[in-house]
């Protein structure tokens, strides 16, 4: 979606650091962080700045957009014992953050020298104090020597603008593709959602709705009902698996993607909210494994809209005879299943004696599943949507994603899984993905 064009009747100076309509606008990150650059000017005129200072203020967003550091805006800490959601959001936060304060610093070197105008006078913005930490050298430079409460002030806003642009950015693997909604107070709008998704995230392990609701905000404004992804304005937001192979795609990000034909806000949500409930078969009562039947073709369909939200499907087709899969069962799957770990040792052995057969569980009516010992389904040569609708037919509890010739049988494999030796819990469900060896 193209920005909306910002008037030309308002002038920067006094008060004013941007030229937003009163109606917002949408603008992407790049575009937004442009428009903060009067904030910079201000503080470099302000405070008659030279290019040592400037390395000051270079040295200040860094340590700001950082994790790990004393001045960190995201107290977020990140280890392999982390949960998933949390270590990808963490992996986005330092992505994100080290662009941002590349693009800060060939800013603050091109208004040294090159400044922007601000024809309706000095710029003096009130801005409240939002905590972000300073840097010994930034807090002399901003508050002692030439600075001042101005100063401090115009720099506070361009600070928490900034922290505020990487937040909203969180959820998407193509941030800077994503159009987020402008208001005339930049992204101060986002605050409360923002809050409430920084808390969750930093607190307990966060919810795959939780991440979709803030990413909803952040491109609409608005919140709604609870689920995997959703459509507005020309385009829509949906886990960044789809297009992607599931056995290296992130589990819970989301990617935006241009759609003509999405035009109200409209949410995802999955067939079935309690996957528990709903029925089940028996690896043991399919058809036993038989010989590949060659590629399956598969597509994604959408349903009708009601009271603001849709379901989608998976629709996957052999000879004549076609199977749905809801999507949402889908990507609730892979976000459920296991993937190989390199780090922890994940070495070639033998496969599970048991196999069962693709077609026949994709066929199967509910939830396919075992509790007679783990059971392999080769879905090597299989399409990534394919892949995704066998997800969405096995039961997500012991489902394990493995590359062709690579199944691991190792201790640390099992005692991540729930296998229990009275089996009164679900046995593994191997799914071997990718090109056969040999081809």
């Amino acid at each position: 979606m193209p920005p909306t064009p910002a008037s030309t009747a308002l002038a920067l100076g006094a008060g004013r650091w941007n030229t937003f309509p009163a109606t917002g606008t949408t603008l992407t990150a790049r575009d937004f962080f442009t428009a903060t650059e009067p904030l910079l000017q201000g503080i470099i005129d302000d405070n008659a700045l030279t290019s040592a200072d400037g390395e000051v203020l270079e040295e200040q967003i860094r340590a700001t957009l950082a994790l790990g550091t004393r001045e960190t805006s995201l107290p977020l800490t990140v280890s392999p014992d982390s949960a998933l959601a949390t270590r990808e959001l963490g992996a986005q936060a330092e992505t994100i953050g080290r662009e941002l304060a590349s693009w800060a610093t060939s800013t603050l070197e091109r208004l040294l020298t090159d400044r922007i105008p601000l024809p309706a006078g000095p710029l003096v913005v009130r801005s409240h104090c939002y905590g972000h930490l300073l840097t010994p050298a930034a807090a002399d430079l901003l508050l002692g020597r030439r600075g001042g409460p101005v100063t401090m002030q115009l720099y506070n806003e361009w600070v928490h603008q900034i922290v505020l642009l990487r937040d909203a950015l969180l959820p998407f693997t193509n941030w800077q593709d994503v159009p987020l909604l402008i208001t005339p107070t930049g992204l101060r709008h986002t605050e409360p959602a923002r809050d409430a998704f920084l808390t969750e995230l930093l607190v307990r392990q966060i919810r795959h709705t939780s991440i979709v609701g803030f990413a909803r905000h952040v491109v609409t404004g608005a919140l709604g009902p609870e689920g995997y992804g959703f459509e507005s304005g020309g385009a829509a937001v949906l886990p960044a698996v789809l297009g992607r192979p599931p056995l290296t795609a992130p589990r819970h990000l989301l990617s935006w993607r241009a759609d003509a034909a999405a035009e109200d806000t409209v949410t995802y949500v999955a067939e079935v909210q309690d996957y528990y409930a709903a029925p089940r078969t028996l690896v043991e009562d399919l058809p036993p494994a038989s010989a590949v039947p060659g590629p399956l073709s598969a597509r994604t369909v959408i349903g009708p809209v009601a009271e603001g939200t849709r379901t989608a499907c998976v629709e996957v087709t052999h000879d004549g005879i076609t199977v749905q899969v809801d999507l949402g069962q889908a990507l609730r799957g892979h976000r459920f299943a296991r993937r190989p770990d390199p780090v922890a040792g994940d070495t070639h052995s033998e496969a599970a004696p048991r196999t069962a057969d693709v077609w026949s569980a994709l066929r199967a009516p509910g939830l396919v599943w075992t509790q007679a010992g783990d059971v392999t389904l080769d879905a090597t040569g299989q399409d990534d949507l394919v892949v995704l609708a066998l997800l969405g037919r096995l039961y997500p509890e012991n489902v394990t994603l493995r590359p062709a010739g690579h199944f691991a049988d190792n201790f640390a494999d099992r005692s991540a899984g729930r296998t229990s030796p009275d089996r009164t819990g679900p046995s593994r469900l191997v799914t071997l993905v990718g090109t056969p060896q040999g081809h």
